[in-house]
C-alpha cells in the first residue's frame, strides 16, 4: 500500500481511504498498541479538531479503534493543532491527536500525532502504523464502536489560553485595534477571545464556521479582503489564520501584506535585541525570499535555508540550537517555547516586539526588508530525473544564474508529492523572471515529459 504519513500528517479525501471510518479506527488501534507495547501500560491521548463537517465522525473514529486496546481518550473539542500540542505535554499524556487539514478545503481532512515533547510522530513508528493498517485492511470492520465518546472538555482550551498569556505576563494591547479573520476554522472563539482579553480593540471576522465554510475565500490564503478591512476600520495591524491556525500572516496598518519572510526580519531583529537570537541566525527554507536573506545579512544576521518543510525548520533548529525560524507561509517555531508553529503565539510575541519597540506601527516595524519579485511554475512530469543528469536543462538553468547573478536566485526542484518540477525564480524585474521561467519550464515539459 502506498505511504499513509506525508510531510505533515495523513491527509485525505473525508470518507476515502485512508480517511474512512474503518481505517482510522484502525489507526487509532495501532497507535495505542504501539505504545502501550513502548510504555508497558495502556495509553493516554487528547483529540482535538478544526471545524470541518467530518471532524466530528473521524474524532469518534480515532478514539473507538484507541480505546478497544484500551486507550484513555481526552477530547478537547474544536482546538488549534497547537493547543493539542500544547496540552499533550502539559498534561503528561503519551500523545496528541490532531483531526485537521490545515488550509485544505473542508472536503479534507487529515490526522496528525505529536509526543509529548511536541515533534510530530516519529518515523519508526509511523511505518509500524502503516504495516497494521496493511495487515489488517479486510478487517477493518470488525473494529468495535463505542458510543460513550468523550464530550469535550472546554477546560482545557481555557488551559490552553492561559499558558499562551502566561508566555507574555503583563502583555497589553490597549489602544491596538485589530483585524482578526479567522478562517472559519479552529481559531474562530478562541483567538478573538484571547486578544480581547489582553486588551485590544477586535474586529472578528470569518468566525463563524458551519463545517463547510472553513478557508473558503478567507484565512491566510486569501489576504485581499483581510487588506481591505483593515484599512476600511482604520485599525493598526490585521491576522489571518489558517484552518488549524499552526501559522498566520499578517496586514500592517497601510493594508499592505506582512508575510512570514517579514516576521522573520521583523523576530530576529527583536530576538537579538534583547539577547535572545541564538547564534545570529535564522533558518528559513529555500522558499523563503532572497530579500529576506540579503535583509538580514545588512545586519551581520545568517540565513541558514533547509528544504521545504516546518518539519526540516525544527530539525535545523534543534541541531544549530537555534531560537528562530519559519516559512514564508507564516508558519514560525520558537523552539525554546514551543516545537510547532502557533499563529497565536506568534501574533503575541509580534505584539511584543511592537511594543518593545516604542508601539511603532508594524508598516515602520519591516523596515529594511525589500521582498524580490518571485515567480514560481508547476510543469507536470512524466519522469523524476535529477536535474544535472538532463544536459538541455542544465545549459539553460546556467545561463539564467549568470543573467541573475546576485541580484536573483534559482531554484529547481521536485513535489515530494506529484510529478510536478517547480521552477522559482527570484529577481529585480518581474518581466524578465517570468520570462525566464517561462523558457525553463517549457524546456523541462519538453524532455521530461
Amino acid at each position: 500500500m502506498n505511504s499513509l504519513f506525508g510531510t505533515d500528517g495523513i491527509r485525505g479525501k473525508a470518507g476515502e481511504f485512508p480517511l474512512d471510518a474503518a481505517t482510522v479506527a484502525s489507526i487509532g488501534r495501532s497507535l495505542a498498541i504501539e505504545l502501550r507495547e513502548k510504555l508497558g501500560r495502556n495509553a493516554r491521548f487528547v483529540i482535538g479538531r478544526d471545524t470541518r463537517e467530518s471532524g466530528d465522525w473521524i474524532e469518534r473514529s480515532f478514539v473507538s479503534g484507541a480505546r478497544s486496546e484500551g486507550a484513555e481518550c481526552s477530547s478537547a473539542g474544536v482546538i488549534t493543532t497547537p493547543g493539542v500540542a500544547f496540552l499533550a505535554k502539559h498534561l503528561d499524556l503519551d500523545a496528541g491527536v490532531v483531526i485537521s487539514a490545515s488550509h485544505n478545503p473542508f472536503e479534507d481532512n487529515g490526522i496528525k500525532i505529536f509526543s509529548p515533547c511536541g515533534k510530530k510522530l516519529d518515523g519508526e513508528t509511523e511505518k509500524k502504523i502503516e504495516e497494521f493498517v496493511a495487515g489488517t485492511s479486510g478487517k477493518r470492520e470488525e473494529v468495535p464502536s463505542h458510543d460513550d465518546h468523550p464530550k469535550a472538555n472546554e477546560d482545557l482550551q481555557k488551559i490552553y489560553l492561559d499558558h499562551l498569556r502566561n508566555q507574555f505576563n503583563g502583555l497589553s494591547a490597549a489602544g491596538i485595534k485589530i483585524v482578526l479573520d479567522c478562517a472559519n476554522g479552529a481559531a474562530s472563539s478562541l483567538a478573538p477571545d484571547l486578544f480581547r482579553s489582553i486588551g485590544a480593540e477586535v474586529i472578528a471576522v470569518h468566525n463563524s464556521p458551519d463545517g463547510k465554510n472553513i478557508n473558503r475565500d478567507c484565512g491566510s490564503l486569501h489576504i485581499a479582503g483581510l487588506q481591505k478591512l483593515v484599512v476600511e476600520n482604520n485599525a493598526d495591524l490585521g491576522v489571518a489564520f489558517d484552518g488549524d491556525a499552526d501559522r498566520s500572516l499578517f496586514v500592517d496598518g497601510k493594508g499592505n501584506f506582512v508575510d512570514g519572510d517579514a516576521i522573520l526580519w521583523i523576530m530576529a531583529q527583536h530576538l537579538r535585541l534583547v539577547g535572545e537570537l541564538a547564534n545570529d541566525t535564522v533558518v528559513a527554507t529555500v522558499m523563503s525570499n532572497i530579500g529576506l536573506e540579503k535583509a538580514l545579512s545588512r545586519v551581520g544576521i545568517k540565513l541558514t535555508r533547509t528544504a521545504v518543510g516546518d518539519k526540516y525548520v525544527l530539525r535545523e533548529l534543534l541541531e544549530s540550537a537555534g531560537s528562530l525560524g519559519g516559512e514564508q507561509s507564516g508558519h514560525i517555531i520558537f523552539p525554546q517555547k514551543s516545537l510547532v508553529g502557533d499563529g497565536m503565539f506568534t501574533a503575541l510575541f509580534l505584539l511584543e516586539a511592537i511594543r518593545f519597540a516604542g508601539s511603532k506601527p508594524l508598516s515602520e516595524m519591516t523596515d529594511g526588508f525589500v521582498s524580490y519579485p518571485q515567480v514560481l511554475y508547476n510543469v507536470h512530469v512524466g519522469k523524476k530525473i535529477p536535474f544535472d543528469e538532463v544536459p538541455e536543462i542544465c545549459e539553460a538553468a546556467a545561463q539564467i544564474e549568470t543573467e541573475l547573478g546576485e541580484k536573483g536566485r534559482l531554484l529547481l526542484r521536485y513535489s515530494g508529492t506529484e510529478n510536478l518540477a517547480r521552477v522559482m525564480i527570484e529577481g529585480d524585474h518581474q518581466a524578465k523572471i517570468e520570462a525566464q521561467a517561462k523558457k525553463l519550464s517549457g524546456i523541462i515539459k519538453k524532455v521530461l515529459s
